[in-house]
């Protein structure tokens, strides 16, 4: 199963390097990571295994979500299947 992490904010020191620590520390596997910066605003995409995570899929959304606030930049989970239909055209 995959997932789709996105992540947007106000760049800085250790974006990446804190979320794939947390995602290591979590047995998700990083498959595909794309990151760009425009004007000091930080873009990255990840998809993501999240077929065997050591957390329920909901606690990873919260756990992404939190660790975006500590850090101050948005972070979002989604099944890839979801991702998919909502960006369909």
């Amino acid at each position: 199963m995959k997932g789709i992490i996105t992540v947007l904010g106000k760049d800085q020191v250790g974006i990446i390097a804190k979320v794939c620590t947390y995602l290591a520390e979590q047995n998700v596997n990083i498959l595909d990571i794309s990151q760009t910066i425009v004007q000091d605003y930080f873009n990255m995409m990840m998809i993501v295994d999240i077929s065997n995570p050591a957390k329920a899929f909901e606690n990873l959304i919260t756990d992404l979500h939190d660790l975006g606030l500590t850090i101050g930049v948005e972070i979002k989970l989604q099944h890839e299947d979801i991702f998919n239909s909502m960006h369909r055209i």
